[in-house]
């Protein structure tokens, strides 16, 4: 997919650049796989900002991915690519040979006409799920359930992939995309390929008003507060106290450990994202 650029007519315009959205094939999503959104603006129950620099944004409605793709040794057909507003991968519509239809994350080379299956009798190929213990060595993936039957929660941002480095026991290793590499059940499910929407990353938003279009408020740096707003504000001229950076309550912002040491899934990651 290439990315579009704009003649400069104004400031703005002379960075900001788009997809050029070819693979879409609709842009009204399938009503019965819609639901209502809410936003929170970084709130919670209490009404509290728990979550700062958020707010405002266009209205969404959400579509409901099915992650689990439970349906094994029912061919799919794929009916549409569709754009979703709440993630950075594309979407596809599929059909079922026995009539349900569901949103899956659009893999990369996957075309509408493609026929889809889930189990491990599906062929290798890209859109196709199946449990690790029936995928090759070596194949990527995406799409990766952490406990079987949950449904995916590993590798679904636009242009990721993981390798299934080895199969040991009950486990498989799987490298994800940051570099961590991790021992995941055999009987949790994948989808072969990569996440879809590759030139995500290097499209430029090229103006605040855009961030603001996505739900995002300004972000204000602590050293331009005043010294009873954050630990780093104040001073004459432009001075971060010559303090270690940190958070508005005292939190080290670099190089200090917050994993909890005795987290009970440390054991299954074998080599960690920071070597």
């Amino acid at each position: 997919m290439a990315i579009k650029s704009f003649k400069p007519l104004t400031h703005s315009r002379r960075y900001i650049t788009v997809l050029d959205y070819a693979e879409i094939t609709r842009t009204s999503p399938e009503k019965s796989l819609t639901a209502g959104k809410k936003n929170s603006g970084g709130r919670n129950n209490f009404g509290r900002v728990t979550t700062r620099f958020r707010g405002g944004g266009n209205k969404r409605s959400y579509r409901i991915i099915d992650f689990k793709r439970a349906k094994d040794g029912v061919a799919a057909k794929v009916q549409q690519i569709e754009y979703d507003p709440n993630r950075s991968a594309f979407i596809a519509l599929i059909a079922y040979t026995d009539g349900v239809k569901s949103y899956i994350l659009a893999p990369s080379g996957v075309k509408v006409g493609d026929v889809l299956l889930t189990g491990d009798k599906a062929e290798i190929k890209p859109g196709n799920a199946m449990k690790l213990r029936s995928i090759p060595v070596g194949v990527q993936i995406h799409n990766v359930e952490l406990v079987p039957g949950r449904g995916a929660k590993l590798v679904r941002s636009a242009g990721q992939v993981a390798t299934l480095r080895s199969k040991d026991g009950d486990f498989a290793q799987v490298k994800l995309p940051s570099g961590e590499v991790r021992m995941i059940n055999l009987d949790c499910k994948a989808t072969i390929g990569q996440v879809g929407n590759l030139e995500h990353m290097n499209v430029s938003l090229g103006k605040a008003g855009k961030k603001r279009h996505l739900g995002f408020r300004p972000h204000v740096r602590g050293v331009a507060m005043n010294p009873v707003d954050h630990p780093m504000g104040g001073g004459e001229g432009r001075t971060s106290g010559g303090g270690h950076p940190v958070s508005p309550w005292g939190q080290l912002a670099k190089g200090k450990k917050t994993r909890y040491p005795k987290k009970t899934s440390s054991r299954f990651i074998v080599e960690r994202r920071k070597k």
